[in-house]
């Protein structure tokens, strides 16, 4: 049997390249669609080059894949925030985070499902943010990730049946070069979000990593259309 493929949108850098590593760890072949190339010279090989927020491309991408490699897990995890607040948030933008965040998400399963329903089992995971829950200055992000959360739980009912499991993992707040430049540090707003972890620490992409890790596992086919929250406690008062 050939290596069963995991498709991870976004995983060039920060949490979706520690997605992929730990995924290649656990023996998966990788394939990163992103707009840059992987930090991580074992993800190279495979990784496609692709605008997601262009329609066309990414569903050229995706029916690439699917048509030569024997996917098993897809992780959506591409994303992008725009934060900003209540006044101040521009309708010019929303189509710009939905489309990535949340159009790619549909394109990606569209063109993979068919290929798990041939493998005889599937993974998806969608990667998306303690914001679900509501946090200010993010209208239009806590909307593309709430979204995913909610389709999660209507494909997770309409693909059990081909034994394709459909879960979520909502990290917050966690240690990247996206946070730091969407909160910085030298913020009071940012310093209280630090100091309101209650583990006591920021996370790291490679916490987020194992939870995607088990949801992607073989073992893991009876948990499907849940949440989990990986963010320090923050989302438990």
């Amino acid at each position: 049997m050939s290596q069963p493929c995991a498709v991870v949108t976004g995983g060039g850098r920060n949490i979706g390249q520690a997605i992929a590593l730990r995924l290649q760890a656990d023996g998966f072949r990788v394939i990163v669609l992103d707009v840059v190339a992987p930090e991580a010279d074992s993800l190279r090989a495979d990784a496609r080059l692709v605008d997601l927020s262009d329609a066309a491309a990414a569903e050229a991408a995706f029916t690439a894949v699917a048509d030569h490699h024997p996917v098993a897990a897809l992780v959506n995890n591409v994303g992008i925030v725009a934060p900003a607040s209540f006044d101040d948030v521009r309708l010019a933008d929303f189509d710009r985070v939905m489309h990535l965040n949340l159009r790619t998400a549909i394109i990606a399963g569209k063109a993979l499902v068919p290929a798990m329903r041939r493998f005889g089992s599937g993974r998806i995971v969608m990667n998306t943010s303690r914001v679900t829950l509501g946090k200010e200055a993010r209208t239009l992000y806590s909307a593309s990730k709430g979204a995913l959360q909610s389709m999660a739980r209507t494909w997770a009912l309409e693909l059990a049946r081909d034994r394709i499991t459909v879960n979520c993992v909502a990290p917050g707040p966690i240690a990247t070069s996206a946070f730091w430049h969407n909160n910085p540090p030298e913020s009071p707003a940012t310093k209280a979000i630090v100091d309101g972890v209650p583990v006591g620490r920021m996370g790291t992409p490679e916490d987020v990593a194992n939870a995607v890790s088990f949801f992607c596992d073989s073992r893991a086919d009876f948990v499907t259309g849940q949440t989990l929250f990986v963010c320090g406690g923050v989302t438990v008062g």
